[in-house]
């Protein structure tokens, strides 16, 4: 039978872990501070910003939230960055995306400074990561790691399939896997013989945003499956880009949606903001 590959639990424990180090940090009278900004009131970015609020507070990182108005310009909301990227109590930002379309998004994200640069998203970040360079790893990614090695899943010499190539999963994750020694080949729309590809994949982490889309053809007996995907199926109930049902008895270990991959992004950005205080006080 299928391990259930639990990132609630999983990331309860990490956050648990972060509660101790940051008590003992504050006990050195060395606080934390996250600056989240969102632009507009979309309700997505909304539940995700409580939820940030909601980690820090459990974890004893002081949240500062910048709630700003769908008009505000980009200007303001480079000001604002700079003035953040200037405070020295504030040890990470995070600007929500997405941000309306009258602003850059690439230009917003390059604007914060990569010392604080929590997402991982910043083009500094994700150079380090691909020469193996100290730096913030984008929150998703790095959680599947954790996911892995907490469930003592061994990555070292594994055939790993990542499909979907974007900047804040596919890519950083196909480079994550690599510095953790597997065999890395990532997939995207153009790929032929998807199938294939997938069914030789020891590790296979989905993350193409189509609902239940890969179903057991894609996998081998024995896989470790890792769904990134959420959406709504037609009975309106969240589900990934993996049709868990038909996958569940042919693999290894399988994460649930919800509560596989979705509480680790948190965790780990929760994790990024500790880092970041060390590195500045070091």
């Amino acid at each position: 039978m299928a391990i259930r590959i639990d990132g609630k639990k999983i990331s309860a424990d990490i956050k648990d872990e972060l509660k101790a180090q940051v008590a003992q940090l504050k006990e050195q009278g060395r606080d934390i501070c996250l600056a989240v900004i969102q632009v507009g009131d979309d309700p997505a970015s909304t539940v995700y910003v409580r939820n940030k609020k909601t980690a820090c507070a459990y974890i004893g990182i002081e949240s500062r939230a910048f709630a700003l108005p769908e008009e505000t310009t980009e200007e303001e909301l480079l000001a604002l960055i700079d003035q953040l990227n200037k405070d020295d109590h504030v040890h990470g930002i995070l600007v929500q995306l997405p941000i309306p379309d009258h602003m850059d998004e690439q230009k917003v994200i390059r604007a914060i400074s990569p010392k604080k640069d929590v997402d991982g998203f910043h083009p500094q970040s994700v150079g380090a990561l691909s020469i193996g360079e100290p730096g913030f790893v984008s929150c998703t990614p790095a959680g599947i790691i954790q996911l892995l090695k907490r469930t003592g899943i061994e990555i070292e010499g594994q055939e790993c399939v990542v499909v979907g190539r974007s900047n804040i999963v596919g890519k950083p994750m196909a480079m994550l896997l690599l510095r953790e020694n597997g065999t890395v080949t990532v997939c995207h729309s153009r790929t032929r013989n998807l199938e294939e590809v997938c069914r030789r994949a020891d590790i296979l982490v989905t993350a193409i945003g189509k609902p239940k889309f890969f179903d057991d053809t894609y996998v081998k007996e024995g896989a470790v499956v890792i769904d990134v995907g959420i959406h709504r199926d037609e009975n309106n109930k969240l589900c990934g880009d993996v049709d868990y049902d038909k996958v569940v008895d042919k693999v290894r270990a399988i994460t649930p949606v919800p509560g596989g991959v979705g509480p680790m992004t948190i965790a780990m950005l929760m994790n990024n903001c500790v880092e970041a205080a060390l590195r500045m006080d070091s």
